[in-house]
């Protein structure tokens, strides 16, 4: 399969290195997890995409899964089906806030957006994807 360079990964690449946070933002099936895993594919991370249930189940104790890859990109996928997430990010974005740590992705609904924007002001950038444009 050949992959094509999106509109936003250099906008994508940038808030990474600014900020500890990223959403990655879109409609379903516009290419946001293609785009995430192409960028992280060499690079020290780790994906979990959240409506699997064996990928729920390593989140049983965030505090201690994100403490022990703190070193490592964590890549978080259908954020918004774990809305209980937050605070526990916001808390352990505040113990380390380099940038690029944490990158969601999520159907770009307003209870996602609106909660993002409460539970991690300061903490984040949000990058907005879109079906493929004409000059892709």
């Amino acid at each position: 399969m050949v992959y094509l360079n999106r509109f936003n990964q250099q906008l994508l690449l940038r808030a990474l290195e600014r900020s500890p946070s990223v959403a990655v933002l879109g409609p379903r099936q516009c290419g946001k997890s293609t785009l995430v895993k192409h960028i992280i594919k060499n690079k020290n991370a780790i994906y979990l995409d959240l409506q699997l249930p064996s990928e729920r189940h390593k989140l049983n104790e965030p505090e201690l899964f994100f403490s022990n890859f703190r070193n490592q990109l964590v890549c978080l996928d259908e954020i918004q089906t774990q809305p209980e997430l937050f605070s526990i990010l916001r808390s352990e974005i505040d113990k380390d806030r380099r940038p690029g740590r944490f990158i969601f992705l999520g159907s770009a609904s307003r209870d996602l957006i609106k909660q993002t924007k409460e539970s991690l002001a300061g903490r984040i950038a949000f990058v907005e994807m879109t079906p493929f444009l004409w000059c892709e």
